[in-house]
């Protein structure tokens, strides 16, 4: 198991992990979720020993990272694929990794050809594409045979074969029994990825729940129906209390009430249906919904505006061009930066 108890981390007056505390248990996909600015990779560089906690503890198996004899047969870790020495080949930089923990040469073949790299193993790592880096990044995790995987955004720069290959992989391993801990911006593929989501928001804690009860309990479920008497069908299912807004392709969405109710009140009423579809929401629009309050950097609704900024003060209009003339000998010049 991976679990963090009450992990606290600041940088100076900046709190980027806030009193967090979850446990990943092995047998499943656990995704990793949150707006730019929360915490995620922070906290995975603190369940490694990559950072130590203002406060808190983190442990894996049991034992801290750094007490691992082993550590890459305990547990494979993806934070940066490119990470590597730029002019040493795939082989050599998996080799160089294998012989600190004591690995065999064979099982460097195995994972490159696990991972699609063993044409190239033995070119520079430096001249390897994005999605070829990832893949030696993902080889490099898996070289221990770990039990625990901690991935930060595995599926970066991969393409769609790639993706639905890692996808694959990870939902293999944790059906092996190991632990997969995994982060991703992508919400559409963590829903057919994730068996259970664990979301922060400015380093603290929103959800830590299945990926269906989260998107469940943060969505509203919904019924699409065509019907040629969608007028009569609309009365007769406000009526029951039903929430019922009509579509410009004249489809009714009907919230408050199921779709098994819909249909006995339509047949009830002898209304022909052409279409009945309960529509659950999706895992983007729940997370969205969950954490509106936690976004880092928000961009301007309004298209060409500036950056919103939450607590930045409103720059005013800008002077008139004449003004702008007059005053801009000895003026001093302005920088602005943004805080990462």
């Amino acid at each position: 198991m991976i679990e963090a108890e009450h992990l606290t981390k600041r940088y100076g007056d900046k709190t980027a992990v806030d009193d967090l505390s979850f446990t990943v248990v092995p047998g499943r996909v656990t995704g990793f979720l949150g707006p730019n600015g929360a915490g995620k990779s922070t906290t995975m560089r603190l369940l490694l020993g990559l950072d130590r906690p203002t406060r808190g503890d983190a442990r894996i198996a049991g034992r801290h990272y750094r007490d691992l004899p082993a550590p890459l047969r305990v547990v494979g870790a993806l934070l940066e694929a490119r990470a590597v020495h730029t002019g040493r080949s795939a082989y050599n930089h998996l080799l160089c990794l294998a012989q600190t923990q004591g690995i065999g040469r064979r099982r460097v073949d195995e994972v490159a050809e696990l991972v699609g790299l063993t044409e190239v193993a033995r070119k520079r790592a430096g001249g390897f594409s994005l999605g070829m880096g990832q893949r030696l990044g993902i080889a490099a995790a898996l070289l221990g045979d770990p039990s625990v995987l901690i991935l930060d955004e595995p599926v970066n720069g991969l393409d769609p074969e790639g993706i639905v290959w890692i996808r694959t992989l990870m939902q293999r391993l944790a059906a092996q029994g190991r632990t997969v801990f995994v982060s991703s911006h992508l919400m559409n593929e963590m829903a057919v990825t994730a068996d259970h989501l664990i979301v922060i928001g400015r380093g603290r804690l929103i959800a830590d729940c299945s990926t269906e009860e989260f998107i469940e309990r943060s969505t509203e479920k919904m019924v699409v129906v065509r019907t040629p008497d969608a007028e009569r069908l609309g009365g007769v299912l406000a009526a029951e209390g039903a929430k019922v807004a009509a579509g410009a392709d004249g489809a009714l969405t009907v919230t408050h009430m199921e779709a098994p109710r819909v249909g006995e009140l339509a047949a009830a009423e002898r209304i022909v249906l052409h279409e009945l579809t309960p529509r659950r929401g999706s895992l983007e629009a729940a997370f969205m919904e969950l954490t509106r309050d936690s976004v880092e950097y928000g961009a301007s609704a309004e298209p060409g505006g500036p950056a919103a900024v939450p607590g930045a003060a409103v720059p005013p209009p800008a002077p008139p061009a004449e003004a702008d003339a007059a005053s801009a000998e000895g003026a001093p010049s302005a920088e602005q930066g943004e805080n990462r």
